[in-house]
Protein backbone atom coordinates (compact mmCIF):
# COMPACT_ATOMS: atom_id res chain seq x y z
CA UNK A 1 0.00 0.00 0.00
CA UNK A 2 1.50 3.37 -0.97
CA UNK A 3 2.42 5.67 1.91
CA UNK A 4 4.16 8.92 2.66
CA UNK A 5 5.40 10.82 5.68
CA UNK A 6 5.90 14.42 6.73
CA UNK A 7 7.55 16.07 9.71
CA UNK A 8 6.09 19.45 10.60
CA UNK A 9 7.94 21.74 13.01
CA UNK A 10 5.58 23.03 15.70
CA UNK A 11 5.55 23.45 19.46
CA UNK A 12 1.83 22.66 19.44
CA UNK A 13 1.73 19.21 17.86
CA UNK A 14 -0.75 17.77 20.36
CA UNK A 15 -3.10 20.71 19.83
CA UNK A 16 -3.03 20.21 16.06
CA UNK A 17 -3.68 16.48 16.42
CA UNK A 18 -6.76 17.26 18.51
CA UNK A 19 -7.94 19.96 16.10
CA UNK A 20 -7.51 17.78 13.00
CA UNK A 21 -9.12 14.70 14.53
CA UNK A 22 -12.04 16.67 15.96
CA UNK A 23 -12.62 18.38 12.62
CA UNK A 24 -12.29 15.19 10.55
CA UNK A 25 -14.55 13.25 12.97
CA UNK A 26 -17.53 14.96 11.35
CA UNK A 27 -17.01 12.82 8.22
CA UNK A 28 -14.43 10.15 9.11
CA UNK A 29 -13.54 7.86 12.00
CA UNK A 30 -11.03 9.72 14.17
CA UNK A 31 -9.47 9.07 17.54
CA UNK A 32 -6.73 10.85 19.46
CA UNK A 33 -5.01 11.40 22.78
CA UNK A 34 -2.41 13.95 23.89
CA UNK A 35 0.39 12.58 21.70
CA UNK A 36 -1.14 10.56 18.87
CA UNK A 37 -4.16 10.12 16.68
CA UNK A 38 -5.61 8.45 13.63
CA UNK A 39 -8.18 9.37 11.01
CA UNK A 40 -9.65 6.75 8.69
CA UNK A 41 -11.07 8.43 5.60
CA UNK A 42 -12.97 6.62 2.81
CA UNK A 43 -9.89 7.16 0.62
CA UNK A 44 -6.96 6.69 3.03
CA UNK A 45 -5.61 6.79 6.57
CA UNK A 46 -3.58 9.39 8.46
CA UNK A 47 -1.63 8.63 11.64
CA UNK A 48 -0.42 11.53 13.78
CA UNK A 49 2.35 11.51 16.40
CA UNK A 50 3.55 14.41 18.54
CA UNK A 51 7.12 14.72 19.77
CA UNK A 52 9.04 17.66 21.19
CA UNK A 53 8.81 20.40 18.58
CA UNK A 54 7.44 18.24 15.75
CA UNK A 55 4.29 16.66 14.40
CA UNK A 56 4.83 13.42 12.49
CA UNK A 57 2.26 12.53 9.83
CA UNK A 58 2.01 9.19 8.03
CA UNK A 59 -0.62 8.67 5.35
CA UNK A 60 -1.57 5.60 3.33
CA UNK A 61 -3.91 4.97 0.42
CA UNK A 62 -4.94 1.96 -1.63
CA UNK A 63 -3.57 3.55 -4.80
CA UNK A 64 -1.19 6.39 -5.66
CA UNK A 65 -4.20 8.52 -6.60
CA UNK A 66 -5.93 7.91 -3.27
CA UNK A 67 -2.67 8.53 -1.42
CA UNK A 68 -2.40 11.88 -3.19
CA UNK A 69 -5.93 12.76 -2.14
CA UNK A 70 -5.17 11.87 1.49
CA UNK A 71 -1.97 13.93 1.40
CA UNK A 72 -3.87 16.89 -0.02
CA UNK A 73 -6.73 16.81 2.51
CA UNK A 74 -4.47 16.47 5.55
CA UNK A 75 -1.93 19.08 4.39
CA UNK A 76 -4.62 21.54 3.30
CA UNK A 77 -6.38 21.43 6.65
CA UNK A 78 -3.21 21.52 8.73
CA UNK A 79 -1.77 24.50 6.86
CA UNK A 80 -5.05 26.39 7.20
CA UNK A 81 -5.34 25.59 10.91
CA UNK A 82 -1.67 26.50 11.40
CA UNK A 83 -1.54 29.58 9.19
CA UNK A 84 -0.64 31.84 12.12
CA UNK A 85 2.27 29.54 12.95
CA UNK A 86 3.37 29.35 9.31
CA UNK A 87 3.03 25.57 9.14
CA UNK A 88 3.88 23.79 5.93
CA UNK A 89 3.74 20.13 4.96
CA UNK A 90 6.21 18.43 2.63
CA UNK A 91 5.43 14.80 1.89
CA UNK A 92 8.08 12.15 1.27
CA UNK A 93 6.82 8.99 -0.43
CA UNK A 94 7.99 5.77 1.23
Amino acid sequence: MPSSTAVVATDRAGRYIKQLCTHFAKKADSEFDDTSGRTVFEFGVCDYRAEDGVLHLTVTGETEELLGRTEYVVADHLTRFGSRDGLSVVWART
